[in-house]
């Protein structure tokens, strides 16, 4: 299924929480109509005070061409919808984000774990939003993250569903991939990845601390953006 995340930043002048209650009271019922969305949540940060964003939208199409009619062009940190619900949700974001601070990834989503049948509402995730290391192609990131890095990190203990992103037009994107790991419990959350604000972290043991060494190998830690959040499922077609 094709992903549209939107990494979410508030206006100058709006506090997270006049965000959060513009977002969902009121942009919100206009996004979930967006055309060829088939599934949409929100995550809010678990300690608002330390996020990199306010939120983020994930908006699920079962088709590429239907995405981008929608919601723009990979690349585009902007877009101009003529139509529909698309193009009032489009008008509708000009009341309450910095847009042009708000980073977008279009990509593919990868289900390489799931112990809850895809019921996710409620979880705690960590996205990671990769950046690979200098030198390396993306073709190479992509293969190392893959073949060498996604078998450690779907073992990470407290880990019930993980998801990996690839984007659908690399060249253009703004990340070279998204991690998504989902834990039932903040907790475990917690001490498998780090706390909220921490770029990096230091488990001590087990699959996250082998996981914390292997990303050296692939990853520019310091332009990874991470983000914790609680998921809210919005919409979802069946």
């Amino acid at each position: 299924m094709y992903k549209h995340v939107a990494l979410l930043v508030r206006q100058d002048g709006l506090s997270h929480d006049e965000f959060v209650d513009y977002w969902r009271e009121n942009h919100t019922p206009i996004a979930r109509e967006i055309e060829g969305v088939v599934r949409y949540q929100q995550v809010l940060p678990t300690e608002p005070d330390h996020a990199e964003f306010d939120g983020l939208a994930e908006l699920y199409f079962e088709d590429l061409e239907a995405l981008h009619d929608a919601l723009g062009s990979e690349g585009s940190r902007d877009y101009d919808p003529e139509k529909g619900k698309a193009k009032e949700a489009r008008e509708d974001v000009d009341n309450f984000l910095a847009v042009e601070e708000r980073p977008r990834f279009i990509g593919e989503e990868i289900v390489q774990k799931d112990e809850v049948d895809a019921d996710t509402d409620g979880f705690y995730k960590h996205s990671a939003f990769l950046v690979r290391q200098e030198g390396m192609s993306h073709e190479e990131f992509v293969d190392y993250w893959q073949e060498n890095h996604t078998p450690i990190a779907r073992e990470i203990e407290g880990v019930v569903k993980y998801n990996t992103v690839i984007p659908t037009d690399p060249e253009n994107a703004e990340f070279d991939g998204v991690a998504e790991l989902y834990f039932e419990d903040l907790e475990k959350l917690y001490d498998a990845l780090g706390s909220e604000g921490s770029r990096d972290y230091d488990p001590e043991n087990g699959k996250a601390k082998e996981a914390r060494k292997d990303v050296d190998n692939f990853l520019a830690i310091d332009e990874r953006p991470r983000f914790i959040g609680r998921e809210r499922l919005v919409k979802a077609e069946e």
